[in-house]
């Protein structure tokens, strides 16, 4: 039988032809990095653009003419005398059962003060790149068309923002409330979906049999990872709210919110949403550990459990928590979900437990987004920092563990 092989120019040819190829879509991976990387700049800096710059002022009570101090440094006494005199009587009453004055700190009275009778009212805002590069003419415009105002440069990102509950008034909202909720919603997110995310994941990689319901039950949860968010919503409410919801309300105790619209509600919803991501993430990581490891622990007389325990979970642990990574990072900024479970549009009390009413970060940007003041998309890019930051703190808490795991392995 007569064989040819191909010559050297043909060789030559066809390791070009690779080579060319090669080239081409390398120099097309670079492209696609490098825009993603701009698109991201971009997108980054355009947030940060609308959280800093200067901004037009103007009391409408000058606040020298409350107190003969500063309030700042006004006795707590003082300032509930000075909102019980410039106050109506029925709004008095309703801040006080709010949350009574004497249970309040100094520095929220004074936030109080400020907000409920001197009432600076922001006349205009500047965007960072208006504020660098026309200031002299923001500020001389400020003196033509309002006079007795005074210009500031406002960082509308800065620890008060933090540490202050919501507010009608922009100058003096915040996100403390919001950071607690998703806080509190990611932790039960997180303890409930992931012991059932990878037992489910051990139960079909290492026990399940290959059969049809077993198929049947692999299939649905591939399907259920790319459901639209707003279905999981509708299942929350259907179950957690209404079905369950004298126990998600926390009626069973004697006490909590009758509706069910509470934070556990909202977790135990995003824990749905999350499953299946962490099903499949958890199954891949299992299917990767090397059947050897198996068949060596059972070669010294290891029982299944004793081998997925002590060896197959240890070894597939740096992927299961590659895919809670991923699930984390879905969960913190989903906002149909906890919008039909009931979230808070705006509240001003930290949630205590899991039967409280809850409000979170991405519903907060979502709601100042739609306000027409443009005070208030400034606050919404901060609130958009403080939701990146957040998240980039959990999954580098997440991503250490991961390598603490990976290190005690090898």
């Amino acid at each position: 039988m007569n064989q040819t092989y191909p010559s050297d120019a043909e060789i030559k040819n066809t390791l070009k032809k690779r080579h060319h190829s090669s080239r081409v879509w390398r120099t097309i991976f670079y492209l696609s990095t490098v825009s993603a990387i701009v698109i991201l700049v971009i997108l980054v800096l355009s947030i940060v653009n609308q959280a800093f710059g200067l901004v037009v002022l103007k009391d409408t009570v000058d606040p020298s003419k409350l107190s003969s101090v500063p309030l700042e440094q006004t006795t707590s006494k003082d300032l509930i005398a000075i909102l019980k005199k410039n106050l109506t009587s029925n709004r008095y009453k309703t801040l006080n059962k709010e949350l009574p004055f004497t249970a309040r700190s100094q520095e929220e009275l004074v936030d109080l003060v400020i907000a409920e009778v001197v009432k600076p009212a922001v006349l205009d805002s500047y965007h960072l790149d208006e504020s660098i590069l026309h200031r002299d003419e923001i500020i001389r415009n400020a003196d033509e068309q309002y006079p007795g105002s005074r210009v500031e440069f406002k960082a509308w990102l800065n620890p008060q923002f933090i540490s202050r509950s919501m507010s009608s008034t922009p100058e003096l909202a915040g996100v403390r409330t919001a950071i607690f909720g998703s806080l509190w919603i990611i932790l039960i997110t997180i303890v409930t979906a992931f012991p059932i995310g990878v037992g489910a994941a051990i139960y079909l990689e290492e026990y399940a049999e290959s059969n049809r319901i077993n198929r049947i039950i692999q299939t649905n949860i591939d399907n259920l990872a790319g459901v639209p968010s707003i279905i999981y919503g509708i299942l929350g409410l259907a179950i957690f709210v209404r079905g369950i919801g004298f126990f998600t309300s926390g009626g069973f105790l004697g006490g909590g919110e009758t509706s069910g619209r509470t934070i556990l509600s909202a977790g135990l919803t995003m824990a749905l949403l999350i499953l299946p991501i962490l099903i499949i993430n958890a199954q891949e990581a299992i299917r990767a550990v090397p059947n050897s490891i198996r068949e060596a622990s059972y070669g010294l007389g290891a029982t299944k459990w004793q081998t997925i325990w002590h060896h197959v979970l240890p070894s597939a642990l740096p992927g299961i928590l590659t895919g809670t990574i991923l699930a984390i990072s879905r969960a913190i900024g989903e906002t149909a979900p906890l919008i039909l479970v009931g979230a808070s549009s705006f509240i001003n009390k930290d949630p205590s437990g899991l039967f409280s009413r809850f409000t979170a970060l991405p519903i907060q940007i979502y709601n100042w987004t739609t306000r027409p003041q443009e005070e208030f998309r400034n606050i919404a890019a901060a609130a958009i920092l403080v939701l990146l930051v957040l998240l980039l703190s959990l999954n580098a808490f997440a991503i250490l563990m991961r390598n603490r795991f990976t290190r005690r392995i090898s």
